[in-house]
């Protein structure tokens, strides 16, 4: 299983990738895509909205169930990855595939990029998750 170590982790399963200061993006990690299964819908109603951290962003449906996103800090969302997006040709299996690359979730601008501190490293989810 991969941890990429230029992300945080959250103890729900999202990570967050910070890009240049204040923008970064979240997306579920590959230990969480693998315990859904096959992802099959993604909805993020929240583009332009600022969410507080530990709130819900959006939801992932899998073949046989579905889950909340939650927002790994507080920030506006500034964009939903449209390659997920089925009613527009997109693929949520990219998700399956490629978790913390082409299956980005969305966008963020951060209220506070020194919060990223308050997250999980690599090394700590992957023992997280070895529990």
């Amino acid at each position: 299983m991969n941890f990429p170590s230029n992300c945080k982790y959250t103890e729900d399963h999202e990570w967050i990738r910070a890009e240049d200061g204040k923008t970064a993006y979240v997306g579920i990690t590959e230990f969480a895509q693998s315990e859904l299964g096959e992802l099959v819908y993604v909805e993020v109603d929240t583009v332009g909205k600022t969410i507080e951290a530990n709130a819900v962003f959006g939801t992932v449906e899998a073949v046989k169930t579905t889950s909340d996103l939650f927002m790994p800090l507080k920030g506006r969302v500034l964009e939903f990855n449209a390659d997920l997006d089925d009613a527009k040709g997109g693929n949520p299996g990219l998700i399956n595939e490629d978790p913390y690359g082409k299956g980005w979730i969305v966008k963020v601008e951060l209220d506070n990029p020194a919060d990223l501190d308050t997250l999980m490293s690599a090394d700590a989810y992957q023992a997280h998750v070895a529990k």
